[in-house]
């Protein structure tokens, strides 16, 4: 989440992986061009519900639209890979240089991020062909090359990791954009279940004794720049609840009172939510009987209160936890806690929790904000070239949130993944996880 995309973190900006500077990386040949084919099949299928004139369209500076995620994608590919490995290069359109750069600024010129929605041209069939023809030509690469060398299997792999990036942010930027419509049209269609109520429970806690431990990734598999080096790091004895926070434990929050009062917020937090007149989360509201409901990817629906409550800022997850006696998990105790979870991949909407005492919905479900300040780890160097810029440069005024939501695709998330947003960001799919100190 190019958290993803100039914050990103999910994201939403990283560079090689160690994996494959020790000779490790991911299948080569004809199973890399399978992989290849599957990931941006993906992004196209993503946009199959929508017409033309949604992907067209951008509902505020944080978003992009659809067609321009699908042009960009491509880019990558175009600019990374072909302009540097194959013969006789030449690009499908020259001004696509400038029109579909995000914030490469070692690449040249970009098109302002916030004028996106305004590139009523090119149309989707030409962003279709761009990728045909991309696709087209980099499966030639890798048939020319049989067993791709180390920077192409990298410079793929890295390539394909940036799409997954951005499928999410189809699904979040999509989700944001609908929002804005009178008519609030759903992106899927599907049968509705009425809300399963449950009365307010207090949190299960569940106890990790923490010592010295290391933090980061480890093995041979793909990781971003961000998530290296890992290092050695004490975490005291804490305790993390074992679910996320509800919708209806939230909205206890919410009829307490906790939007208006300060003692509860941040100091910067207070003036955001009195600034922007805040009294809910994102794509909740009431109808004229005052019953809560909430905008998803498939459409209204009325508010679920056991699902757990979603597209929370750092700002609104922190005055919860003060509200309930509890803080927000250090990446370092989220980390240390999530090693041997199941990495799970969710559908279009984060679920209710299933069964109880277990560590649940760690991956799948919601972004879970930390405490934590997106900053590098000890000993952590940029990659040279314009891919040096993906990560690092974000590295100020964010917070990093760790897990993994129901929009990231299956596959792209593990325990080591860093995303990173500002503390008022809440479109994408971030949630509220507890910890408080251990006895």
């Amino acid at each position: 989440m190019d958290s993803h995309e100039s914050q990103h973190g999910h994201g939403r900006q990283r560079g090689y992986e160690r994996g494959y500077e020790s000779g490790h990386g991911p299948d080569h040949g004809a199973a890399a061009q399978v992989r290849y084919q599957a990931v941006r099949r993906r992004s196209l299928m993503l946009a199959e519900p929508l017409t033309d004139e949604d992907c067209g369209a951008q509902s505020m500076s944080d978003a992009s639209p659809v067609k321009w995620h699908l042009a960009h994608t491509t880019w990558f590919f175009e600019t990374f890979i072909l302009e540097a490995l194959e013969p006789d290069f030449a690009p499908f359109h020259p001004a696509f240089r400038v029109l579909f750069n995000s914030y490469y600024n070692g690449i040249g010129d970009k098109h302002p991020r916030a004028q996106r929605g305004l590139l009523t041209r090119p149309g989707m069939a030409q962003v279709r062909a761009y990728r045909a023809d991309v696709d087209a030509r980099v499966a030639r690469l890798l048939a020319g090359a049989g067993q791709p060398d180390a920077q192409l299997a990298a410079l793929l792999e890295l390539g394909l990791q940036h799409e997954q990036q951005h499928q999410e942010l189809i699904l979040t930027d999509v989700k944001h954009l609908l929002a804005q419509n009178a008519l609030l049209p759903a992106y899927f269609d599907a049968p509705f279940a009425a809300p399963v109520a449950a009365p307010a429970a207090a949190p299960a806690w569940l106890r990790f004794d923490g010592g010295l431990t290391e933090i980061g990734h480890a093995g041979a598999g793909f990781c971003f720049d961000n998530e290296l080096p890992r290092h050695r790091q004490y975490v005291a004895p804490f305790e993390l609840s074992a679910s996320l926070v509800s919708n209806g434990e939230y909205l206890a929050f919410i009829e307490a009172g906790g939007y208006a009062n300060p003692a509860l917020w941040l100091a910067e937090g207070w003036d955001w939510v009195r600034s922007q007149g805040l009294s809910a989360p994102l794509y909740w509201q009431r109808d004229e009987r005052g019953a809560w409901h909430e905008f998803t990817l498939y459409g209204l629906r009325p508010l679920a209160p056991r699902q757990p409550a979603t597209h929370l800022s750092l700002f609104e997850a922190d005055a919860y936890a003060h509200w309930v006696g509890a803080r927000l998990p250090t990446e370092a105790e989220w980390e240390f806690a999530a090693r041997g979870q199941p990495v799970t991949a969710g559908g279009l909407h984060p679920a209710a929790a299933c069964g109880e005492g277990a560590l649940a919905q760690m991956f799948g479900h919601c972004w879970q904000w930390t405490s934590s300040s997106y900053a590098a780890f000890p000993g952590y160097r940029t990659a040279p070239g314009a891919l040096g810029e993906y990560n690092g440069k974000f590295m100020l005024n964010q917070y990093v949130l760790r897990g993994s939501s129901c929009a990231t695709p299956a596959g792209h998330a593990r325990a080591s993944y860093r995303n990173f947003f500002p503390a008022g960001a809440r479109w994408q799919f971030s949630g509220i996880r507890l910890a408080r100190q251990g006895a």
